[in-house]
């Protein structure tokens, strides 16, 4: 199948979102095969766990079988109530991590959830913001979101600072069960109205345009265009 039919039967296979050398695009096999190995040579030290599964623990090969597992099964989960849209991040050419959105309830509730992770070679050198910063502008700008919320463990540093930096607001935290230990969870949201206040703020931190691509053909498959 050529990329083109792809696109055609399946929009959220174009979706591009760039900002000068940094790309958020849809993730082929090719470059899932990159982030699975990625992910296998490290995504934080042994002794944390940021997420609330332990995905990443194993050898190389175990952490990228469930890189591979992962986004299999996330690639079908478009339509207009659940949509599930992971995109690997490229910075200046080089795979360096994944940035994803997650909807349930679309068509009614227009919130998108984020997540994402970097392989560890390519921590500490601003990255994390500007995706995040990319991941919101394609949520209000692209698909018409009106909110957008994300979180992290209260020990994960790294992921709350980002969420601060972004300009997020705090929105409590709730104990989630993590490695068989109840651990606190911070919540943080943006409203389209705080991330209209932090737009110029935003392009700053960007450094270049945002192009999107890709995004109307997406819009239609999870009905967006029908707001």
């Amino acid at each position: 199948m050529s990329s083109e039919q792809l696109i055609r039967l399946w929009p959220a296979a174009g979706v591009r979102v760039r900002s000068g050398g940094l790309e958020l695009r849809w993730i082929d096999d090719e470059l899932l095969g990159e982030l699975a190995d990625l992910a296998g040579r490290g995504i934080h030290s042994p002794d944390t766990l940021p997420f609330e599964h332990a995905w990443t623990r194993g050898t190389p090969d175990e952490v990228a079988r469930s890189v591979v597992r992962f986004q299999w099964n996330a690639r079908p989960q478009v339509s207009p109530d659940r949509f599930v849209l992971e995109l690997g991040v490229i910075a200046d050419g080089v795979p360096v991590g994944v940035q994803g959105l997650v909807a349930d309830d679309w068509g009614v509730l227009r919130c998108v959830r984020t997540g994402s992770w970097l392989g560890q070679e390519h921590q500490g050198r601003g990255i994390g913001r500007r995706m995040r910063v990319l991941a919101l502008h394609l949520a209000f700008e692209g698909l018409g979101a009106v909110e957008a919320r994300t979180g992290a463990f209260v020990d994960n540093a790294a992921s709350n600072a980002v969420s601060h930096r972004v300009g997020y607001l705090p929105d409590g935290a709730v104990r989630v069960a993590r490695d068989g230990e109840p651990v606190l969870h911070n919540n943080f949201m943006m409203t389209r109205e705080r991330w209209s206040e932090l737009r110029d703020a935003h392009a700053a931190v960007l450094g270049a345009p945002v192009e999107l691509h890709g995004v109307a053909g997406f819009r239609a498959q999870i009905g967006a265009d029908g707001s």
